[in-house]
């Protein structure tokens, strides 16, 4: 294979509107129609995003993330950053005249990831026709709408910050390779990799990428000293401005592993000086040598990082309940390895681990083989790698992997076709169909779901269970629960947010770690002998018992007591002391507490 010509024009706008609008509708008309009368918001994480903007709307200050209706009666500060809500916010303001306060969620809902989806496109076919020429725009826009793990992130509906990282993951890969030849576009990738790490901490895995790639192309190029002061300075100083719109003044020196805090800013920092001290350093004519410098520097600066929080070694969840980490976030189906994901989700773990895999495997051989723009190419591939890594860790990694896989894949795509019109035999035919195929991660979940024998019955009570659990979260499941005065609630953890969001009503849990007592007390409440599930209710002043009867949780652990209310509800022989108020027609049951 040869190398492509690359441009550094603009793509073709046209052809970006035209696939953008084709994705676009077909994601509308999906999510209006595909899901008939399932919710909007469907997953926990989009409803409490609706939950904090509605919030802040109302009033509630920009450093003020504590959910006073979360882990009722003391309430939960979350950790999550007002830069998402802000847009949100915005779009809600200026519905809402016009369309009423409830449909101003839905029709944000819609605006926001649509507007993602377009910045995201463009951003390909420009790394693409970069990378690759005007010949690799085209699978760098189909492509990603093809992808399981972008679909999933962008549609209507997607109002949490996983979108939002994905994106700023793709600039940092553009920067960062245009830095390269242009220095100041490292101030660019700086910026933006100290925005991701104050909107996410799943961010770190690129933002690791992006300082390697800054360091390798001054260790590789003295003469580049510029490009890598020039990021180490911009992620410094971006850092610590986001720490001063995160935090206010008297906290900005509380440490925390799971949200942009000194801790993380101290690396920042640390990257900071290393490289502008290293940029200055003289005489350092090999490469090993200035590599020995970095790493020198980078371990020294890192040690005290760590020796001033020792507990973040143990990760965004170090400080996590222990019992919680095994039953709770070690039960959650994409935080599983990508191997694992292949028996338990394997039209899912192959749609979007196939793609990222043989795209490190062309991305190897593209930097081994052809000269040109051979930098570019070995910057594209430490993102690559880095991001490929966490998603064979943790499955839901794929979200942040597929887009550098993208010019990778243009590259293999343009490069069949080129051997295909210089040869068109059926075997040249069959390398550009298969290309294509290789990297369609929808195609791929069809033609594995397809060689899968799944029995239709099984298929069948899998959708039936999901369709089922999906009814409980739709406004209407809440519409006489929100006719009440404000109640304190015991939900089912994956009920809380939808709770929340249609009703006025406080509730123990939502799936937050930062409210692990909240989750510990639901997780008791559901499993422990039902004399303690009281206790908790009259502890918290608990009114109402609400429960989705498909949710897993009801169903409880294999260590349930004998006496607790998921085995006294599977025999239906609740105490009397939980009164079924419920509704016939209703999805949800509800229990009124009542005096002992």
């Amino acid at each position: 294979m040869t190398g492509q010509t690359t441009d550094r024009r603009l793509p073709d706008l046209r052809l970006v509107a035209v696939v953008f609008l084709v994705a676009a509708i077909t994601l509308v008309l999906r999510t209006a129609v595909g899901r008939g009368g399932g919710p909007f918001f469907v997953d926990a994480d989009d409803a409490m995003r609706m939950v904090m903007v509605k919030d802040f709307v109302a009033g509630q200050g920009w450093y003020d993330l504590v959910e006073r209706r979360l882990n009722t009666p003391f309430g939960a500060e979350l950790h999550w950053s007002r830069l998402v809500d802000l847009p949100l916010a915005l779009l809600v303001m200026l519905f809402t005249p016009i369309l009423g306060a409830s449909t101003a969620l839905i029709a944000a809902g819609y605006v926001w990831p649509m507007a993602l989806l377009a910045l995201l496109l463009w951003l390909s076919a420009l790394l693409a026709q970069r990378l690759v020429g005007p010949d690799g725009v085209l699978p760098a826009l189909v492509l990603p709408v093809l992808s399981p793990a972008i679909t999933a992130e962008f549609s209507p509906g997607r109002v949490d910050h996983h979108n939002v990282i994905i994106l700023l993951t793709l600039a940092m890969v553009w920067a960062g390779i245009e830095a390269i030849r242009r220095p100041r576009f490292a101030i660019l990738c700086g910026l933006l990799a100290a925005t991701a790490l104050a909107i996410a901490i799943e961010s770190l895995p690129s933002i690791a990428a992006a300082i390697l790639v800054m360091g390798m192309v001054w260790m590789f190029d003295a003469k580049r000293a510029a490009t890598m002061r020039n990021f180490g300075i911009a992620f410094a100083v971006g850092a610590v401005v986001h720490l001063a719109i995160f935090r206010p003044p008297s906290r900005w020196f509380e440490s925390a592993c799971d949200v942009i805090s000194p801790v993380y800013v101290g690396v920042a920092v640390v990257v900071g000086l290393v490289f502008t001290l290293a940029s200055f350093v003289p005489n350092l004519r090999q490469p090993w040598q200035r590599f020995a410098l970095l790493a020198v520097l980078g371990a020294a600066g890192l040690g005290v990082i760590f020796l001033l929080y020792p507990q973040c070694l143990r990760g965004p969840y170090g400080e996590l309940d222990p019992w919680l980490q095994t039953n709770w976030i070690g039960a959650i189906v994409e935080a599983r390895r990508w191997l694992s994901t292949l028996t338990a989700l394997p039209a899912y773990a192959i749609a979007v681990g196939l793609p990222v895999l043989l795209a490190v495997v062309v991305g190897f051989y593209r930097v081994w083989r052809v000269r040109d723009d051979r930098a570019e190419w070995a910057a594209l591939l430490v993102f690559l790698v880095c991001t490929a890594v966490v998603m064979l860790a943790q499955v839901r990694g794929a979200r942040l992997a597929i887009m550098p896989a993208i010019p990778a894949a243009a590259w293999l795509i343009v490069a069949a076709r080129q051997r295909y019109l210089a040869n068109p035999k059926p075997l040249p035919i069959l390398g550009l169909v298969a290309s294509w195929l290789a990297f369609s991660g929808i195609v791929l979940a069809l033609l594995v779901t397809a060689i899968m024998a799944v029995a239709p019955a099984q298929l069948q009570e899998g959708v039936e269970a999901q369709g089922s659990r999906d009814q409980c979260l739709v406004p209407s499941a809440f519409q006489d629960l929100a006719a009440l005065p404000p109640e304190r609630i015991m939900t089912p953890i994956d009920l809380g947010a939808h709770m929340m969001l249609y009703t006025p009503h406080e509730v123990v849990s939502a799936p937050y770690h930062r409210n692990q007592r909240g989750v510990l007390d639901t997780f008791r409440f559901f499993n422990d002998p039902i004399a303690e599930a009281r206790t908790i209710l009259d502890e918290r002043g608990i009114g109402l018992v609400v429960i989705c009867p498909e949710m897993s949780e009801i169903a409880g652990l294999s260590t349930k007591a004998p006496d607790s209310f998921a085995s006294l509800y599977a025999l239906g022989e609740l105490p009397a002391w939980l009164h079924d108020v419920s509704l016939p027609d209703s999805p949800l049951k509800v229990y009124a507490v009542l005096p002992q």
